[in-house]
């Protein structure tokens, strides 16, 4: 019997089983979901069923890489509550994923939950994680770099973790940059960078802003100029402020060590999770 792809991804987003589990269950049940999930659920695969419902914010976040291949991975697991997250178990499961990455290459994170490692599929040991730990464990995120050049890491506390490559330069400035980037949080490399909208978009705002004090146009188009390139500098890391040496912009470090900065990636734990906040009668009734 042919299972369709949409099958398994339902029935895998309902128990939390592998794929191939979830392929084989609903070959064994004529393609019924209800059926498979209770094959599932019998044979103590789908044991993290109600678990894979709740949300997981908590986590790591961790640098991987192979200086040999120039293969870096920056990767986010989430946990529920920051306890598990510095669960040794979670930490070993982690860790083993990072190097996955960086061995095979995936494409996406479906790609990667379907990789083998000591014989079982990351999708399967995630599944043994947490019927041990009794938490949902999601493996949320990762990016790589493949890079001949500089590349320099830092992570902040396993809560915030970046990657920056950079031609030119050295690996302490590298590091630098990394950690600064981790520190202040930039959306652009450098001005270049900032999408065409997003630039009409602040400039139709601050323009309308400006307006309101009622100077001349051309006062006003000094003050949007001015207005633009602070929040451009605020949001590219070339024009921030250099988080060791305030006095010096990045862009300023960067020409005085013949460097630039060809891409970064910053993942911080949790960023874009919306947590689930609980009044206190239903945190009573919850532990009741």
């Amino acid at each position: 019997m042919r299972i369709k792809p949409v099958q398994v991804k339902e029935l895998r987003e309902r128990t939390g089983a592998g794929m191939m589990d979830c392929k084989k269950a609903l070959v064994e049940a004529g393609g019924d979901i209800d059926a498979a999930s209770d094959l599932l659920r019998k044979s103590g695969q789908a044991k993290a069923d109600k678990k894979a419902s709740r949300i997981a914010a908590e986590g790591q976040v961790l640098v991987a890489s192979d200086r040999a291949s120039g293969r870096y991975t920056l990767l986010e697991i989430n946990s529920e509550t920051d306890f598990v997250a510095k669960d040794e178990n979670f930490r070993a499961f982690t860790a083993l994923v990072g190097r996955a990455v960086v061995q095979h290459a995936p494409a996406s994170v479906d790609a990667l939950m379907e990789v083998e490692v000591d014989g079982a599929s990351v999708a399967e040991l995630r599944q043994a994680l947490v019927s041990k730990i009794g938490e949902n464990v999601i493996v949320r995120r990762f990016s790589m770099l493949d890079s001949d050049v500089t590349v320099g890491s830092y992570v902040h506390m396993d809560r915030i973790g970046v990657l920056v490559e950079l031609d030119g330069g050295s690996e302490e400035l590298a590091r630098d940059l990394a950690m600064h980037v981790a520190a202040s949080s930039p959306r652009y490399v450098s001005v270049d960078d900032v999408p065409e909208d997003e630039i009409a978009r602040e400039t139709e705002i601050l323009t309308a802003q400006a307006a309101q004090t009622g100077k001349p146009e051309q006062i006003i188009a000094r003050i949007v100029e001015g207005r633009l390139r602070k929040h451009f500098d605020e949001v590219t890391l070339t024009g921030q402020p250099f988080v060791k040496d305030t006095d010096t912009k990045v862009a300023q470090l960067l020409a005085k060590n013949d460097a630039s900065v060809r891409r970064f990636v910053r993942f911080e734990v949790g960023e874009g999770i919306e947590k689930k906040q609980a009044g206190f009668g239903e945190e009573v009734a919850a532990l009741l």
